[in-house]
């Protein structure tokens, strides 16, 4: 294990805890498999599955953030993380196969994630979703009812007015 890596994980995360484990031992699979380091921009994109803890380690160890768009949230609930490697074309998914021993502590449970070899951890597969396009820049619209900005991607049009997702009020009848 990567003592340094894991200490800068730890410091952007706050604490040390079993999900960032498990998000700094997918980053590993990464580095390893992939071969990729610290992205500078979106060379590297990680789809990450949760909104847990170990998406902070991504972000530290890989250089993965929503900011710069190649950090992506696809809300499953899983314990899963796929990287894509734009310069090679390579992708992994890495799903946590590893559950915790019944009686098993936090820390004993963190202390096994760090120490377990990735592939006792996780399964691989290739991810079933293509890589997702770069991140692109959009005009800013202003909504005319808050006259708020927004990108023109995420306006609506309703009554003949250009609205933002906050103000635009959906028609749903139950179907």
């Amino acid at each position: 294990m990567n003592k340094e890596l894991w200490q800068k994980a730890v410091a952007f995360h706050g604490h040390e805890c079993p999900g960032l484990a498990i998000g700094f031992k997918a980053c590993e699979v990464a580095v390893k498999k992939l071969g990729v380091g610290r992205a500078e921009d979106e060379e590297i994109v990680c789809v990450t599955e949760n909104d847990a803890c170990g998406v902070d380690a991504v972000q530290a160890i890989l250089g993965c953030s929503i900011g710069k768009g190649n950090l992506i949230y696809r809300g499953t609930g899983k314990q899963a993380f796929s990287f894509f490697n734009r310069r090679t074309g390579e992708k992994i998914r890495v799903y946590l196969k590893a559950q915790r021993d019944a009686g098993m502590g936090r820390e004993e449970w963190k202390k096994k994630l760090l120490e377990s070899d990735v592939e006792d951890l996780f399964s691989f597969s290739i991810p079933q979703f293509a890589l997702p396009e770069k991140a692109r820049l959009f005009k800013s619209l202003t909504c005319e009812i808050c006259n708020e900005g927004a990108p023109e991607h995420k306006m609506r049009l309703q009554d003949g007015k250009t609205v933002c997702l906050d103000c635009f009020k959906p028609y749903d009848r139950g179907c």
